[in-house]
């Protein structure tokens, strides 16, 4: 089964330490390794969240997650999208920007930083709408009751998960993003581009998030309907026609949980200039990383873990509410990749330890049951 799972993360990382000997020795081989580590402990809680949403796919989808998706996340989001901010951050044309990523590796890293904010910003948004989305859903299971009963309540306002999140970016604009950090440790206003780019994670969200329910919803009905077209068909013979609707829900659910991992990747690729300036060694780390975290996520699903340890998925939640917090607050201020990493294994880790403490509450209720119906029995009662 793990091998299963994991055989390709083990031959990816297998084939991107050889690259990285080649292309800067065993240097380079000592860089790519910690890159890796670190994409994975930034982005455990990512695997969580993503396995909440990949169990409701079917295995077709689920390799395509793995094969499709990681190229996606590897030459999309940890390669591409650093060139794509600093093409537009400096108004630079593509090939130029992948020149200045080659070539003159401060210049790329000075711009990629000043490019920050708008980062951090459309990213903070997208995670804290998926937070506020969670915890103002009345769900059966709760954590930590005492917090999400009240909420639970207050989300039944409309469009409160929107209002809050519009409350948080127009504070970060007016606060943090009036004295925003860039290359160099200077300080500038970029209330207007922070602005900007918390409304476009907003919009992206609610179009992406919105599409995916939608057709979420619409394959439950068309489930349905299909239980019962099997009764009909075994009742009368007739043969039924095949549900089509399926393909298109996995896709937007799929296109979701692209989005989701671009996201989670921002503090990756902007945490992994602290340990290198190099574009290739940078793609080799956090992709070796992030083939793991697919991994992990599809492990998950296979396990049927998250059903055993029913809190894990809250804990990946409130990891989720804290890093899009932490976003925001690195528009001015910088904070080490070590403390954003631990907050959400701390968060997930407690809330694993609930869910096992939680199982065993459970077994010791049932035995008990269990041995009083015995007691009742041998008795005559």
């Amino acid at each position: 089964m793990v091998l299963k799972t994991f055989g390709w993360s083990f031959a990816v990382t297998a084939l991107g330490l050889v690259a990285a000997v080649l292309f800067g020795g065993w240097t380079a081989l000592g860089i790519v390794a910690i890159l890796s580590v670190l994409e994975i402990s930034l982005s455990f809680d990512n695997a969580v969240v993503n396995a909440g949403i990949l169990k409701k796919m079917n295995a077709f989808w689920q390799k395509i997650f793995l094969t499709v998706g990681i190229l996606i996340a590897v030459f999309g989001m940890r390669l591409v999208f650093p060139v794509v901010i600093v093409a537009i951050s400096a108004q630079l044309g593509p090939i130029k920007a992948v020149e200045l990523a080659l070539n003159d590796k401060d210049r790329y890293q000075q711009l990629v930083t000043d490019a920050h904010p708008s980062i951090a910003a459309f990213g903070g948004m997208f995670l804290l709408m998926i937070f506020l989305d969670f915890i103002f859903e009345d769900r059966d299971i709760k954590w930590l009751g005492w917090l999400e009963r009240p909420l639970a309540k207050l989300g039944k306002v409309d469009m409160l998960s929107v209002c809050i999140a519009l409350i948080v970016l127009l504070i970060s604009a007016m606060t943090v993003a009036t004295h925003a950090h860039q290359h160099g440790g200077t300080h500038v206003d970029k209330a207007e581009t922070v602005l900007l780019a918390g409304i476009a994670g907003l919009i992206t969200y609610m179009i992406v998030g919105g599409l995916s329910g939608y057709f979420e919803d619409k394959l439950e009905e068309e489930e349905e309907r299909e239980h019962e077209a099997e009764e009909e068909a075994e009742r009368t013979g007739k043969p039924r026609s095949a549900v089509q609707l399926a393909g298109k829900a996995a896709f937007f659910m799929f296109l979701y949980l692209e989005v989701l991992d671009a996201s989670f990747s921002f503090d990756g690729v902007i945490g992994a200039f602290a340990i290198t300036n190099d574009i290739v060694l940078m793609a080799l780390g956090l992709g070796i990383g992030a083939m793991y975290v697919r991994s992990l996520t599809v492990y998950l699903v296979r396990q049927g873990t998250l059903d055993d340890y029913v809190y894990l998925e809250h804990g990946a939640h409130y990891a989720i509410g804290a890093l899009a917090v932490l976003l925001l607050v690195t528009i001015q201020y910088q904070i080490n990749e070590i403390i954003t990493g631990l907050i959400g294994v701390v968060l997930i880790a407690a809330s694993f330890w609930s869910s096992v403490r939680r199982n065993k509450a459970i077994a010791a209720a049932e035995g008990k049951a269990g041995s009083d119906e015995k007691t009742e029995v041998s008795s005559g009662v």
